[in-house]
């Protein structure tokens, strides 16, 4: 955890923080923000803090965009809430608008309010509508902290310990992370072996006519920010058609934008049958959903799934400004140009820093894997650098199985300038403590 010596006001609020929060919530920064705008945040001092996390991938159009507010507090003047009561127009408005962005085929939504609702929901309609029990989900992989999508999980133990036991029905199988596998130098050497432990699971493990999905990120998020391999991808569409697999792709942390399109599959040409989305559709409001098709979706019977707070109206009013901003200022094609950009930069560390093993990603879904100098993953020069960074009003997180992968999601609209001065910052960091 990242320390520094607070002040007064900071200081008295984090006092009540610990006596009054559960513990279990953990923060990266011991600083209490107070507001935000834009790329920054301030903490009750008044210091400001430029922000390469965005909440986890949530502002992608920057904090309390002004369109965003508005729309806030516009519908929060007029309906706030109904549940399913009722129908009300921004959730049919925001499905119409997700259906017209998504992919494909997409065109029939559901919306909960987290990441892992969204996952648990896309579950439940997947066995539903085939008939069939098991799950197969990629090690690395993310997808949320209820009991469900805590089984579906395998980034790092810390989500799993002592929860067990899990649901069952759920069969883990290689992610290809190239660059620590056997095949560093070898893309499709490592997609074919992950792909044959496929067909070695339907004859070891389970017949692919139990298998209900495929659960996959596209981009591993929370696994260290590993995009797959296009051939990945492909095969797995192929393996499921195949034998009536359903595919499910997580764009909780990629989607809208993040990756320089609006959802990372576009770069794959892939067509999912269910997609998921959270985090960075309504700026900062607590909104999820997942989007199939049609044909899917009718089969699963009214009253089978629901949600009190799901798709609820400041909610909706908020995805709908923020899907606008995303696209009435280009922010996609920011995200590819600017992301770009930054890699290039970081990349020059490869080779020239013997501590910096690899810089991948997609637009501005940017993670710089960190080494001991025998290569082996380094968790404390992770920790140290973004301390260091936060030492000098940058905030970065980190991700990976070892917690050594620094990753980087500013803004999509964040400024040139903003982006080099956060580049200057952890450049600077990384070259101080990785010696």
């Amino acid at each position: 955890m990242m320390t520094v010596k607070t002040t007064d006001k900071n200081q008295e609020y984090l006092k009540l923080d610990d006596l009054h929060v559960n513990p279990v919530l953990s923060r990266c920064a011991r600083i209490v923000v107070e507001r935000a705008k834009g790329s920054f945040v301030y903490d009750m001092n008044g210091d400001a803090y430029l922000d390469f996390t965005t909440g986890i991938a949530v502002n992608n159009v920057g904090h309390c965009h002004p369109k965003v507010v508005e729309a806030v507090q516009k519908q929060a003047g007029q309906l706030m809430h109904t549940s399913v009561t009722t129908h009300h127009k921004p959730y049919i408005d925001l499905c119409k608008k997700i259906a017209e962005i998504a992919p494909g085929r997409l065109d029939s939504c559901f919306l909960a309010n987290s990441g892992a609702e969204a996952v648990e929901g896309a579950v439940k309609m997947a066995r539903y509508i085939t008939g069939r029990p098991a799950i197969v989900n990629f090690r690395g992989s993310f997808h949320g902290r209820t009991m469900m999508t805590t089984a579906l999980t395998t980034s790092k133990l810390v989500y799993r310990e002592k929860y067990e036991p899990f649901p069952g029905s759920i069969y883990t199988m290689p992610f290809p992370y190239v660059y620590r596998s056997s095949f560093r130098n070898n893309v499709e050497a490592c997609v074919e072996h992950c792909l044959h432990e496929i067909e070695m699971m339907f004859k070891q493990l389970v017949h692919p006519e139990q298998v209900a999905a495929f659960l996959v990120e596209p981009v591993q998020g929370e696994g260290g920010y590993v995009p797959a391999p296009a051939s990945f991808l492909k095969g797995l569409r192929e393996i499921a058609d195949k034998h009536g697999i359903l595919l499910i792709i997580d764009e909780v942390q990629t989607g809208f934008g993040r990756t320089g399109k609006m959802f990372a599959i576009e770069h794959y040409g892939v067509e999912p049958d269910i997609m998921l989305m959270a985090k960075g559709i309504a700026g900062g409001m607590p909104i999820s959903g997942f989007i199939s098709r049609r044909e899917l979706t009718q089969k699963w019977q009214p009253g089978r799934h629901g949600s009190t707070f799901g798709g609820n109206p400041v909610s909706c009013a908020a995805a709908l400004a923020t899907i606008d901003v995303l696209q009435s200022e280009k922010l996609a094609e920011r995200s590819a140009k600017l992301g770009k950009e930054m890699m290039d930069r970081l990349s020059k560390l490869v080779g020239k820093n013997p501590h910096v093993g690899e810089v991948r990603g997609l637009g501005m879904m940017i993670g710089v894997e960190l080494n001991e100098k025998d290569g082996s993953p380094s968790h404390d020069l992770a920790e140290a650098v973004a301390a260091k960074c936060f030492e000098n009003k940058l905030l970065v997180l980190t991700c990976g199985s070892h917690g050594h992968v620094l990753r980087l999601i500013p803004p999509l609209n964040i400024s040139d300038e903003e982006a080099k001065q956060g580049l200057d910052i952890l450049e600077n960091a990384i070259n101080q403590v990785c010696k």
